[in-house]
């Protein structure tokens, strides 16, 4: 006896999955889902361009000759990322995103370093002919 009612339980499904709303609904879950799953960005996508001005500025802030300048230029990108994050309003970073965050300062900045982006001038002849004979702006 129970089975039967499955089974016309079971068909009741299937003809309501297989009327226009049935169908309508079906491709809209499934539509959700692909959304949810496969289009999602990474939370510090939104951050990139923030985090390419950071690895410059701790690129200009450190300087060569300072003790385990690499972590010291990583910290100081880290430490304005996270300041330009706060000021947009957003709530404290959970672990997961800080240490996305590291890894991707760490690829970037391998990206411009390859690029050639990173790469420091020195003054140009003028400047350094202004700074010889000691003229100044």
């Amino acid at each position: 006896m129970e089975w039967l009612n499955i089974i016309d339980f079971l068909k009741t499904v299937w003809a309501a999955m297989n009327s226009p709303i049935g169908i309508t609904v079906a491709a809209g879950i499934v539509a959700w889902l692909l959304e949810r799953v496969f289009l999602a960005l990474p939370a510090w996508k939104a951050y990139e361009g923030t985090i390419i001005g950071a690895i410059k500025y701790a690129e200009k802030e450190i300087p060569d000759d300072t003790e385990n300048k690499s972590l010291a230029r990583l910290d100081a990108a880290i430490k304005y990322v996270l300041e330009v994050y706060q000021a947009c309003g957003e709530r404290p970073p959970s672990p997961r995103l800080l240490s996305d965050l590291r890894e991707t300062i760490s690829v970037k900045h391998a990206e411009l370093e390859a690029a050639g982006n990173l790469a420091k001038k020195g003054p140009t002849k003028r400047q350094q002919t202004r700074k010889a004979k000691g003229k100044t702006r």
